[in-house]
C-alpha cells in the first residue's frame, strides 16, 4: 500500500502541475479529458487502498471477538455500519469494499501461512488501478456464484479474461459481457434462469384516472426479442425519415414517445392485417448459436440487442416459429465483397458485418441503431463494398469518427477479425489502438 500511495501522491502532483490556478472554465478540451481520466485513476488507487482497510476492519469485527470488535468498541452494530457511517456512504457500498478486500487480499491459512489471495487475476488489476471496487465486485461476485458448478480452472480462466477486458467499459457494459461469462461458465445454468424469468412473464394494462392507461411489463428473453426488434425497427426507420426530411416534428419527440407510438402503430396494424407482416424496415430477430449446439440441445444461444443468454432448448423453439438461415461463414453460397460496382451494402453483407462487429463496433449499440460505414470512402477515397472496408457504427459514433479525426483498421479476415480504432493525437498524443467490435464487448474464452 506504500507504493500506491506514492503513486497517489504523484498523481496528485500531476494534476496540480497541468492545473495550477483550479480555473476549469479555462481548461483546453484535451487537458479537461486528461485530468478526469487522471482523476479516474486516483479514485481507483483509492478505491484499491479502501477495499483492504474494509477488509481488516472487518476482520477485526469478526463475530466471535464478541464485544471486544473493532466495531463494537467504537460503538457501531458491525463493520459494514462502522465504514458507512465514517465515509459518508451507503451500507451496500461499504459491503461491497469489504467483500471486495476479501477477495483480492492475501490470505492467512490455518496454519499461519500466507496463501495468495482468492481472486489474484483481480486484485492485480485493481493494485495497478485498471478496475475500480464497482468493477471488481462485480466480477467477484459473479464468478463466486457459479464457482462450485464451473470448476477452478474454468474461473480462473474467466477470471483472468475478465480483469483484462473490464478498464475501460461502463458497469453497462461489463454487466453484458459478465452476464455471457456465466452463461459460459455454467451452460446448465442457462435453463433455470430462463424459467425464473418466464415465471414471472407479466404485462398489465391499467387505466388511470386521467384517461391514460399505464402499461407495466416484466418479460424473458424470448418473450422480450419481437417486441424489442419490432419496436426499435419501426423507431430507428421514423428517425431515418425525419432527419432525411430536414427534421421534423419526429425529431423532436423524445425516444420514449417514439417507441410508445411505435408499439400503438404495431398492434393497429396486427388486427387489420390478414398475413400479420408487420411493416419493420426489415428489421429481423437474431439467435446465434452453434450448429451442433442447436442439434444436440446443449449449450447456449444469444440474441441480438438482448444481453441475457437464451438455452438452446429457447433458440430450437424460436427456430421452429420462423425461417432458418443458415450462415455458411466463409463458404461461396453468398457474394459477401463487391468491389466498386455496388454503393450500398447488401442485407447479407449486413448480416456478416453484425457477426463480427456485434452492433456498433466503437459504443456496442445494437444492431438495429447501425448503419455500414465505408472505412475507405466511397466517393473520396474510392473505397470498395467489401466486408474489409465496412464497419457497423450508430449515428453518433459515425460523426465521430467523420468530425474528430478518428481512424479505423482492420485486422485479420472474416467475423474473426478485429475491429480498431485509432483516437486522433488530441484525444491521445500516442494513438494507441483501442479495441472495438464483438471482441470488446461480447465474452470469449
Amino acid at each position: 500500500m506504500a507504493s500506491t500511495r506514492d503513486k497517489l501522491s504523484e498523481a496528485v502532483a500531476g494534476v496540480r502541475e497541468i492545473w495550477p490556478d483550479g480555473d476549469v472554465g479555462g481548461l483546453s478540451d484535451s487537458r479537461l479529458v486528461e485530468i478526469n481520466d487522471r482523476y479516474g485513476q486516483m479514485r481507483r488507487m483509492l478505491e484499491a487502498d479502501h477495499s483492504q482497510i474494509a477488509a481488516e476492519i472487518a476482520r477485526r469485527s469478526r463475530p466471535d471477538l464478541g464485544p471486544d470488535s473493532l466495531a463494537k468498541t467504537q460503538g457501531y452494530r458491525n463493520p459494514t455500519v462502522l465504514i458507512a457511517a465514517t465515509t459518508g456512504t451507503t451500507n451496500g457500498e461499504a459491503a461491497r469494499l469489504v467483500q471486495v478486500g476479501e477477495a483480492t487480499a492475501p490470505r492467512q491459512l490455518l496454519s499461519g501461512e500466507m496463501a495468495p489471495a482468492r481472486h489474484p487475476h483481480v486484485a492485480a488489476a485493481m493494485a495497478a488501478a485498471r478496475i475500480g471496487a464497482s468493477a471488481a465486485a462485480a466480477i467477484i461476485a459473479m464468478l463466486d456464484r457459479v464457482a462450485l458448478r464451473a470448476g477452478s480452472a474454468k474461473i480462473g480462466e474467466a477470471e483472468r479474461i475478465l480483469a483484462e477486458q473490464a478498464p475501460g467499459l461502463s458497469m453497462d457494459q461489463l454487466s453484458r459481457v459478465l452476464t455471457r461469462a456465466e452463461a459460459w461458465l455454467d451452460p446448465d445454468g442457462v435453463a433455470p434462469r430462463e424459467d425464473e424469468l418466464r415465471a414471472g412473464l407479466m404485462l398489465t394494462i391499467r387505466q388511470e384516472r386521467d384517461g391514460s392507461i399505464a402499461l407495466t411489463g416484466r418479460f424473458d428473453p424470448e418473450h422480450a426479442a419481437p417486441i424489442l426488434t419490432a419496436v426499435e425497427g419501426m423507431v430507428t426507420a421514423e428517425l431515418r425519415a425525419a432527419r432525411d426530411a430536414d427534421g421534423s416534428d419526429a425529431v423532436r419527440r423524445t425516444v420514449v414517445q417514439l417507441q410508445a407510438e411505435a408499439l400503438a402503430r404495431i398492434c393497429e396494424h396486427a388486427l387489420g392485417c390478414p398475413n400479420k407482416n408487420l411493416p419493420l424496415e426489415g428489421a429481423t430477430v437474431i439467435v446465434r448459436i452453434d450448429h451442433d449446439d442447436l442439434v444436440t440441445g446443449t449449450g447456449s444461444a444469444t440474441i441480438d440487442g438482448i444481453a441475457a443468454p437464451v438455452s438452446a432448448a429457447t433458440a430450437r423453439r424460436m427456430a421452429a416459429g420462423g425461417q432458418i438461415i443458415s450462415c455458411l461463414l466463409g463458404g461461396d453460397s453468398q457474394i459477401l465483397d463487391w468491389g466498386r460496382t455496388r454503393r450500398l451494402y447488401t442485407t447479407t453483407q449486413r448480416l456478416a458485418l453484425v457477426e463480427r462487429d456485434g452492433g456498433c463496433a466503437m459504443c456496442g449499440a445494437p444492431p438495429g441503431h447501425t448503419k455500414v460505414h465505408h472505412i475507405r470512402w466511397w466517393a473520396r477515397d474510392a473505397g470498395p463494398t467489401d466486408l474489409a472496408n465496412g464497419c457497423l457504427l450508430c449515428e453518433s459514433c459515425h460523426h465521430r469518427i467523420h468530425d474528430n479525426g478518428w481512424e479505423i483498421r482492420i485486422e485479420g479476415t472474416g467475423i474473426r477479425a478485429r475491429v480498431w480504432f485509432i483516437p486522433p493525437p488530441h484525444v491521445d498524443p500516442d494513438r494507441t489502438p483501442r479495441l472495438g467490435g464483438r471482441a470488446r464487448y461480447d465474452f470469449a474464452a
